[in-house]
């Protein structure tokens, strides 16, 4: 159904007569006439009765109005929804629990006129084909996995260097440690199951073992950061890697640890990706933001994969 003979109709209704409709929508009248004329034939019915005073709503007329009022208000809430400022900026974070997550919340409370969009995509590849798609405004992301450079539209910057920490359990042989230093982490066992081959973050991991001679265990089936939790907390032998600005929650009982790692720190860098022609206004602020607000990356005695897209 044509929305332009919807509309002329509706004006039809409100104004009373061709003329004033013909003059409301800066057409001709024969225009007015011709496209009622098409939607009653469209419809197989007559929609107006003309008299003296004007066009008179029919019976089949009065029963459309309500339906066509809809079809306009449908048909410019549709096009709300794609018009640049006035649809939600969509944002991949990867994790709730994670520090991408964090940034968002932070920029939400500074704009809140901001209407969000927050999603989580697996990988860079699928956030970076959203991304260029329109499907996604922007994605936190470490840039870029070896061999993988992103393509020349998607733009990067780095918005937070984010320090490493290992959790352990109670009886672990440094849980009583107010740090420690990277090195000493050889010959531990760390358990990360959730580390998944091909993905940016197994690659991170990948360079740390390889860098500090570090034992990283991805074995078993990644049943989530709670069973994760309850694991580490029962078995002394057993520690994990968690990010500073993780947010997780466990039980009093299981006594965790959250260790600072130092000489080096290992950080992951978050990025945030976007294309460079994507003219979203609260794309912007995010940025602004995010420029003003996030820590300042690159601080001395830090650790970083040589693949990481530099400053």
């Amino acid at each position: 159904m044509d929305l332009d003979t919807v509309r002329t109709f509706v004006a039809v209704a409100d104004a009373g007569r061709f003329q004033e409709a013909a003059a409301e929508l800066a057409v001709t009248q024969q225009a007015v006439s011709k496209r009622i004329a098409a939607l009653e034939r469209g419809l197989g019915v007559r929609l107006f009765t003309r008299t003296p005073r004007g066009a008179e709503l029919t019976i089949d007329g009065q029963a459309f109005l309500p339906h066509a009022r809809e079809l306009l208000r449908v048909a410019e809430r549709a096009a709300a929804s794609v018009r640049t400022g006035r649809r939600a900026l969509r944002v991949d974070i990867i994790a709730s629990r994670g520090a991408a997550s964090g940034l968002m919340r932070a920029f939400h409370h500074a704009h809140p006129d901001v209407e969000l969009d927050v999603l989580m995509l697996f990988d860079i590849e699928t956030a970076v084909a959203a991304i260029r798609s329109g499907e996604i405004d922007a994605s936190f992301r470490a840039v870029a996995a070896p061999g993988r450079p992103l393509p020349e539209d998607i733009e990067s910057v780095r918005v937070l260097d984010e320090p490493l920490q290992l959790l352990t359990g109670p009886a672990h042989a440094l849980a009583g440690a107010r740090s420690v230093p990277l090195a000493e982490l050889a010959g531990h066992r760390i358990w990360m199951p959730g580390i998944v081959p091909g993905t940016e973050w197994a690659a991170y991991y990948e360079d740390l073992v390889a860098e500090f001679g570090l034992t990283i265990e991805a074995t078993g089936p990644n049943f989530g950061s709670d069973a994760l939790l309850d694991t580490v907390a029962d078995t002394p032998a057993l520690a994990t890697f968690m990010g500073e600005h993780t947010r997780l929650v466990w039980p009093a009982g299981h006594g965790l640890r959250r260790i600072p790692v130092t000489d080096p720190t290992p950080v992951y860098p978050h990025s945030l990706l976007w294309h460079r022609d994507n003219p979203h206004p609260a794309l912007s602020a995010l940025r602004a933001h995010l420029a003003t607000t996030a820590a300042a990356p690159g601080a001395a005695g830090t650790w970083w994969p040589d693949w990481v897209r530099p400053y």
